[in-house]
């Protein structure tokens, strides 16, 4: 295997279908690839090169620790809850992601973009970055009012590096355009007119696996080599795949209707 650097990564970025222009998301384990001369930042610079200036990167920049820590303070001693949340930090635009090195490369770039969720926070740079970040509700913060919906309007390109559909958050968008679709409760701290209070909203649930990866393998099944639909290679030591956002979105939305029926 030869070794991974910018400069093959670029190569086999453009192998996989990576054009210049395109939309960009990414689902990324840098794990996975396997050793890569320097690291999570020199993955986010070949990407970036496969892209061109005109091209927009995105990331998940999800930040899940900014909860509830006692969701079910009920049962807990009130005054250790009170502490517990106490220690809750508010979400700031600089804050460190959880999804990994890769989407922590790209919230170290200049000029970079974040929306504003304390919880599910998209990142982005290029020239749609601020398209992409600039409206995301505090409910629902994956629907139609969110990066997602604003990626899927500019034909993105869904890019898994070495993480399967598991990882994929447009099925969580497509979930949530079906009526039924599963629900969960996310309760976070929020400034409010200069006050730190607990918010409380609506989103769709987590899959933990039931459904999303059977989704996607279908949608694959169904859909490899076809003229711009998905592509695979294999980077490093990651099975990558590389496809269209708006197709995918509305298989997932037609399947996840079917199966939550069921």
């Amino acid at each position: 295997m030869r070794k991974l650097d910018e400069r093959l990564l670029v190569e086999e970025f453009r192998a996989l279908g990576v054009r210049r222009g395109m939309v960009v998301v990414v689902h990324a384990s840098l794990s996975r690839l396997g050793h890569v001369e320097g690291g999570a930042p020199a993955v986010v610079a070949a990407l970036r090169s496969a892209l061109g200036p005109e091209g927009t990167l995105a990331v998940p920049a999800f930040t899940p620790s900014v909860a509830d820590p006692c969701p079910e303070a009920a049962d807990l001693d009130a005054e250790a809850a009170a502490r517990a949340r106490e220690r809750v930090p508010l979400f700031r635009p600089g804050m460190p992601t959880e999804m990994g090195a890769i989407p922590n490369a790209v919230l170290a770039l200049p000029g970079r973009l974040r929306s504003a969720h304390p919880q599910v926070s998209v990142a982005a740079i290029g020239p749609d970055a601020e398209r992409v970040t600039a409206v995301q509700t505090l409910g629902h913060a994956v629907g139609g009012s969110s990066p997602f919906a604003a990626l899927l309007a500019l034909d993105a390109r869904i890019l898994l590096l070495g993480v399967g559909h598991n990882r994929n958050s447009f099925l969580h968008h497509a979930e949530g355009l079906v009526p039924g679709h599963r629900r969960k409760r996310r309760r976070f701290p929020y400034l409010v007119d200069g006050e730190r209070v607990w918010v409380e909203t609506e989103d769709v649930g987590d899959d933990n696996g039931r459904f999303f990866p059977a989704v996607g393998a279908a949608y694959e099944d169904l859909h490899e080599g076809r003229p711009g639909e998905v592509r695979r290679r294999t980077i490093g030591a990651a099975e990558c795949r590389l496809l269209p956002s708006v197709p995918f979105v509305e298989f997932a939305r037609r399947r996840l209707r079917e199966l939550l029926a069921d």
